[in-house]
């Protein structure tokens, strides 16, 4: 299964010092690594610009686009956006907020029948009203 890498997970692997890094994002890192090394990453646009947006250094921003470089963005279409809003609506009658950019990696995983790897919670809720498959990262042994 393919797997959509949510912006946190980047911004651990990309723009955090390893020894900044506690045992739990270690294994996220990790799992990471094993995704890009399976050639199981999926990235769409929106995530690249949130990796890339805030980056104080223009010498750190090309560096961290050189290495987005390497994977394709999923190109997204009307149905993505359409399920995007079906899932924010889903979720809202149940009580459930989040941001336009969270449902449009919810609906871009469940069209293309993907994964999404995030340690952002605000998923585990969607997943309570919408048929998502978060992936887990396997545990590092310290």
């Amino acid at each position: 299964m393919r797997v959509i890498i949510d912006t946190p997970i980047w911004s651990l692997a990309l723009r955090r010092k390893r020894k900044q890094l506690s045992a739990r994002d270690r294994a996220l890192v990790a799992g990471w690594a094993d995704l890009i090394k399976e050639r199981r990453v999926l990235l769409i646009g929106p995530i690249r610009q949130e990796i890339l947006s805030g980056v104080p250094e223009d010498r750190t921003f090309e560096r961290l686009r050189e290495h987005l470089r390497a994977f394709e963005d999923e190109p997204l279409t009307l149905h993505d956006y359409e399920e995007a809003a079906r899932c924010h609506n889903v979720c809202r009658r149940a009580g459930v907020a989040g941001s336009s950019v969270d449902f449009l990696l919810c609906a871009v995983a469940l069209r293309r029948e993907a994964g999404i790897f995030t340690s952002d919670l605000d998923f585990t809720w969607y997943a309570e009203h919408l048929p998502l498959s978060l992936y887990r990262a396997p545990v590092l042994k310290e």
